[in-house]
């Protein structure tokens, strides 16, 4: 049977503009008996990150890599995510469009120089009509992105967002590379689709998910601590161990409650407690 961890992305807890803010976001993900940690990987225009060449030097990259060892962290992955004038990730859109490419493969590169090898993001909105002249923008801006991420050694992994998992992966197929892969996120399926096609989804996509983000959703109260919401996590982790997937299950409170850390520490007690059932 696969054996998943339980890790944090650590933008829940706040934006990390020097070494020292993402140091202490380690600590608590550490302290909380996370696994893994995911970081930001991007820099942005209201939230700097260190780890961006454009904010931090490579000395601060270097020491970001000694304090995750000196915790026993390993990073899951990094989100590289960038906007466009209308959508997040922009991929699909032209305005733009050369400056967010070149960003996001800076950002692969990034990756491999802190030895990490996933990078995920919301690439953009998929048409369903494959003639939209969006559709191809975004078919070719993705293929560019996996294409470079095979030259470095870094998997290039699209989140789950508005589509189907099926027309997910038929974009993916459709590229045909195997460094195109899916960061799967079944509160953003259960908000935009149903229980049974985020439980089902897994089994659509199978190997293509390289990366799991843990969010709870429930439209009444929008708190999203993982256990106290509607995401049918039983069904979920079982699909996820039926594929093999043995990454990691990286935590992304949503919820906004003033004591984050709580939030997070509830969400891993019960990850902990349905891996080990």
């Amino acid at each position: 049977m696969s054996q998943m961890t339980i890790g944090c992305a650590l933008w829940t807890l706040g934006p990390t503009p020097t070494v020292s803010a993402l140091a202490r976001q380690m600590e608590v993900a550490a302290e909380t008996g996370c696994a893994s940690v995911q970081p930001w990987i991007v820099n942005v225009e209201y939230d700097p990150c260190i780890l961006d060449p454009e904010v931090g030097s490579a000395a601060d990259r270097r020491e970001a890599v000694k304090i995750a060892a000196s915790l026993g962290l390993s990073f899951s992955g990094f989100c590289a995510q960038l906007q466009g004038a209308v959508t997040w990730g922009g991929l699909e859109e032209s305005e733009g469009l050369r400056w967010r490419i070149e960003k996001t493969k800076q950002a692969l590169d990034t990756t491999a120089e802190l030895g990490g090898n996933i990078v995920t993001t919301h690439a953009g909105v998929l048409p369903e009509d494959k003639s939209d002249p969006s559709y191809q923008i975004l078919l070719g801006s993705v293929a560019e992105i996996a294409e470079h991420g095979e030259k470095t050694g870094v998997y290039f992994a699209l989140e789950t967002g508005q589509e189907s998992p099926q027309a997910l992966g038929d974009f993916i197929d459709e590229i045909g590379n195997p460094w195109l892969r899916v960061n799967y996120d079944p509160c953003n399926l259960l908000r935009f689709g149903s229980e049974a096609g985020t439980i089902q989804g897994v089994r659509i996509l199978g190997d293509k998910i390289i990366h799991t983000h843990a969010k709870d959703w429930n439209p009444e109260t929008m708190q999203a601590t993982c256990g106290e919401g509607l995401v049918p996590w039983d069904g979920y982790i079982q699909a996820l161990r039926e594929i093999g997937y043995s990454g990691a299950l990286a935590i992304e409170d949503e919820t906004g409650n003033e004591d984050m850390i709580d939030s997070i520490g509830r969400s891993y007690k019960f990850l902990r407690a349905c891996l080990n059932d």
